[in-house]
């Protein structure tokens, strides 16, 4: 059985799709490329696929992950192809590896975000960020099933930088605006309970009022191994790619998604209301 590990992304209108919405997309992508997946036994098989750490409905993401295991083996980025043809563009496959380790859900310790906050001055934003900073604790609160749930969300950011939007374009935005614009870079530790942006904003509000006239457009740039002594968050599929490039040739059979198609990437889908456009 082979493992393979992928890297997807959450662009534009597609941020807003929930992760379940994206495991029905999917599974609907494996079908249409007619990928040779294992499945799981008892009365429902399903197919073995594994997420990690998903990001939260509304927020973007360049740093999504999840790994599927194979009955056959497929050579990686032929496969990459082909899903990510069988997807909407804006849910893109950007990396496909094999997986030679163990343990990536525990190479995802940290998550490096960006917060675009249209309408607030950059200088108001760097105020912010600095009580945030010399704040010994920043209590925020959050409604669970639970009730109300009040918890401290300054242990778990490990930096924050402000800057101007304006100044530093991002063609990834959301929202670009000739209106004053304050960009927030945040690395985030995945502590319990969970520390999102919103909490940071939460906390930025509680401890200086920073308060954004609209909601923040919310991208993950990257989540990994989090490098206690660079402050880095560091790429959870290398170790992958080391271990394939400093081993031998392996032999691919001739059969799964590198002889197959993708023949349904030119219909509609359904449930997220998109048409795939080719690869991204």
């Amino acid at each position: 059985m082979q493992r393979i590990r992928l890297r997807y992304t959450k662009r534009g209108r597609l941020r807003f799709t929930s992760h379940r919405d994206f495991q029905r997309a999917f599974e609907r992508a494996l079908r249409r490329a007619e990928v040779p997946m294992a499945y799981s036994a008892g009365f429902t098989p399903h197919p073995k696929v594994s997420y990690a750490n998903a990001a939260p409905t509304g927020t973007g993401s360049e740093a999504e992950y999840l790994e599927i295991a194979l009955t056959e083996a497929c050579d990686p980025d032929k496969l990459r192809e082909l899903l990510d043809e069988s997807l909407p563009t804006g849910l893109d496959i950007a990396e496909a590896v094999e997986a030679r380790t163990s343990g990536l859900a525990d190479r995802l310790t940290a998550s490096v975000w960006e917060l675009r906050l249209d309408g607030v001055e950059p200088a108001d934003a760097e105020r912010a960020v600095a009580a945030f900073k010399t704040a010994d604790t920043v209590e925020v609160q959050r409604r669970t099933k639970n009730g109300l749930r009040t918890f401290d969300a300054r242990p778990a950011v490990a930096s924050i930088e402000a800057h101007d939007g304006l100044a530093a374009h991002d063609a990834r935005a959301d929202r670009p605006t000739d209106q004053p614009c304050a960009i927030l870079r945040l690395v985030v530790r995945h502590v319990t309970p969970a520390v999102r942006p919103d909490d940071v904003l939460s906390g930025l509000r509680a401890v200086a009022d920073l308060a954004p006239p609209v909601p923040a457009a919310v991208t993950r740039l990257a989540q990994g191994l989090f490098d206690e002594e660079t402050g880095t968050v560091t790429d959870p599929l290398a170790p992958d790619r080391e271990a394939v490039t400093a081993a031998p040739p392996v032999s691919r059979g001739a059969a799964g998604p590198a002889t197959a198609t993708a023949g349904g990437t030119s219909q509609a889908l359904e449930a997220l209301g998109e048409k795939p456009e080719g690869p991204a």
